[in-house]
């Protein structure tokens, strides 16, 4: 069952995060399954409702006023399916469905990782401290690179990769409704380099990479240049801050121990982290045709925020032995044909740093501080080392 520590916790990263807008998201709460904030939108607090907005592509679009194309266009351009619906996302989508196949992710992990698991490995057996923000960090930028196709094998350097994308993600807040001409400016300082070293990967052609599978799968080099920033920025940090919190909610439930002597507990641990952290707090979209929401009466060019913190958190505190409902079926990653297409790869990723920190346990925490200035709420440091016998 959950304890003090990890409400505290959860709620002390958040707060860290968005000290005003995460206090008036928990009271829109309690404001029911949907209701409209003058100057807002209108927001949406239930899973089941929240995944019907998300399926109904022709009402609710990600390419209107207040959506997220309004955020990523101009930094991404016109084809990432971040900002794409209709027709146009359907060819995108198909022509990607096959890049991150399970066997494909678990393959490029243990190719990628294989290294710096080990180094991490050693230094926890050891009994050293080890700072998981950091090393989670050098891991993702690692996956990240070989993504991209950056040839380095530098641990700073894959630093200064995640760095470069936190900053970019940082500048978005849970009231962002697009960005400034210099803040698309200093974006474009970041991915434009990043482009054109995926461009290269791309024309090289080479299966073994993802721009070279990009390539064979039929994507055109706008396309795959496209797909490639969309990754860096939605999936470098959200795996990064995924594992610190997973060892932490099981620690602080007391759960960490269970979840290392049974490694079949590990997938249910890490979709309930997920449930609880929500790695997308809130999901965007822009209303084309009269509808009714939760009984509030929507219009073309309004607003519509989904809360995803406030759908899955209504599902009660952290527990491994509570099944989630049909209605959260991985809600945080998005619902029908906006469903993170890089999931598998994330899940692989933190699947393989995860085993690696539990066959050190028992662990204890060290020390810990929340981060300030993130989208994504996280630890700004982590430190656990194995605990005396």
């Amino acid at each position: 069952m959950s304890t003090a520590p990890e409400r505290r916790w959860e709620r002390r990263l958040y707060l860290a995060a968005h000290p005003l807008a995460y206090p008036l998201l928990r009271v829109l709460a309690r404001c029911g399954p949907a209701v409209r904030v003058p100057g807002v939108g209108v927001v949406i607090n239930d899973a089941a409702l929240a995944r019907r907005v998300l399926l109904d592509g022709r009402t609710f679009r990600k390419d209107g006023p207040g959506s997220p194309g309004d955020l990523w266009t101009p930094v991404l351009g016109p084809s990432v399916l971040l900002n794409m619906e209709g027709e146009a996302h359907r060819r995108l989508r198909r022509k990607l469905a096959d890049l991150f196949t399970p066997a494909y992710t678990e393959r490029l992990c243990e190719q990628v990782l294989a290294e710096p698991l080990a180094r991490l490995s050693e230094r926890l057996h050891q009994g050293r401290p080890v700072d998981l923000v950091d090393a989670m960090r050098v891991l993702a930028g690692a996956v990240i690179s070989h993504v991209i196709g950056l040839e380095t094998r530098d641990e700073d350097e894959y630093r200064h990769l995640f760095e470069q994308g936190e900053r970019v993600v940082s500048m978005v807040t849970l009231r962002t409704r697009r960005l400034s001409p210099s803040q698309v400016a200093r974006a474009r300082r970041v991915l434009d380099p990043l482009g054109d070293i995926a461009a290269k990967a791309y024309a090289a052609g080479d299966e073994e990479t993802v721009m070279g599978r990009m390539r064979a799968l039929g994507l055109s080099p706008q396309e795959a240049r496209g797909a490639a920033g969309a990754f860096f920025l939605t999936g470098t940090e959200t795996v990064a801050t995924l594992v610190p919190r997973l060892i932490a909610l099981l620690h602080d439930c007391g759960e960490l121990e269970r979840v290392a002597a049974d490694p079949s507990l590990l997938d249910t641990a890490l979709e309930e982290t997920l449930r609880v952290t929500t790695p997308t707090p809130v999901m965007l979209r822009s209303v084309h045709a009269p509808a009714t929401v939760g009984g509030v009466k929507v219009r073309p060019g309004d607003r519509v925020l989904i809360v995803t913190h406030n759908c899955c958190r209504a599902h009660g505190p952290f527990d491994l032995d509570r099944p989630h409902p049909p209605e959260l079926n991985r809600l945080w990653f998005g619902a029908g044909p906006h469903f993170c297409i890089g999931y598998p790869l994330a899940m692989a990723e933190a699947r393989a740093v995860a085993r690696t920190v539990l066959r050190a346990a028992p662990i204890t925490i060290v020390r810990r501080r929340a981060a300030r200035g993130v989208l994504i709420p996280t630890y700004r440091t982590f430190v656990i080392r194995k605990a005396q016998a």
